[in-house]
């Protein structure tokens, strides 16, 4: 907050470790949610909230 130039950060993940299977299940969930719903929507049409959920296993 309040850094007015440009910031680059860098994730570092060690191969095989609990860090790296969050990660790739973070990269999952994101893809999924990319697929169902499209860019410029702020919410799907054909999938309700408590489905997402559902899908995402957060219920």
């Amino acid at each position: 907050m309040g850094q007015k130039d440009v910031v680059h950060v860098h994730r570092l993940i060690a191969e095989g470790t609990i860090e790296e299977k969050i990660y790739q299940l973070q990269e999952k969930k994101r893809e999924l949610i990319d697929t169902v719903i499209q860019p410029g929507e702020t919410t799907s049409q054909s999938l309700s909230e408590e489905d997402i959920k559902l899908l995402l296993n957060l219920t």
